[in-house]
């Protein structure tokens, strides 16, 4: 996650403006270029922390489906243990073992039941991560982007102070298209 100011990107405008007062043709586009990757780079700075916010969204609430899910195998286990020990009490006979019998089939297809909502939630609970996987990964490529795009204003600055060398702004432009590019990819 990025760790600036909000306020960076238009600092980095404003040194932009200063540079284009300058009046030279070449140095007015190098500060609009400046200007249109702080705009960039604050925008992938935004979708950046959208996704790190998804992704500990989708790691709490699979957090709490594995509570959810740990409380019905525990109420299965309950199940099951009386399901058995009505069994074993039906197969001692007796005059209740009928009845013991029908405890028994009556705790097993209730066991039976509470498995399946325990694996339906284990299934929700994979899903919930999956997501949070997927934001997680879309968060280091945005990350990789903005990082791009501000090493792009930096060295495109380096052609208002070398007044109006070329290359600083032909590098700060490839770096600028690469980091817009990435952030286009974590989206693919």
């Amino acid at each position: 996650m990025s760790e600036e100011a909000p306020t960076e990107h238009f600092e980095h405008a404003e040194h932009a403006e200063h540079a284009a007062h300058q009046g030279t043709p070449f140095l007015l586009t190098v500060s609009v270029t400046i200007a249109i990757l702080a705009v960039i780079a604050a925008s992938v700075g935004s979708l950046e922390t959208i996704e790190t916010a998804a992704t500990l969204t989708e790691q709490n609430a699979a957090s709490l489906l594995q509570n959810k899910t740990s409380d019905q195998w525990a109420f299965f286990q309950a199940k099951s243990i009386k399901k058995n020990a009505y069994d074993i009490a039906a197969q001692q006979g007796g005059p209740l073992s009928d009845e013991f019998a029908g405890e028994a089939r009556r705790y097993g297809t209730e066991s039976g039941e509470i498995q399946d909502k325990a694996e339906a939630l284990e299934h929700q609970v994979e899903q919930r991560l999956h997501e949070a996987e997927r934001h997680e990964h879309r968060h280091h490529i945005l990350t990789t982007a903005v990082t791009f795009l501000h090493v792009a204003i930096a060295i495109t600055t380096i052609a208002i102070i070398t007044k109006g060398r070329r290359w600083p702004w032909h590098m700060g432009l490839a770096l600028g298209a690469a980091g817009v590019a990435l952030a286009g990819y974590a989206y693919l």
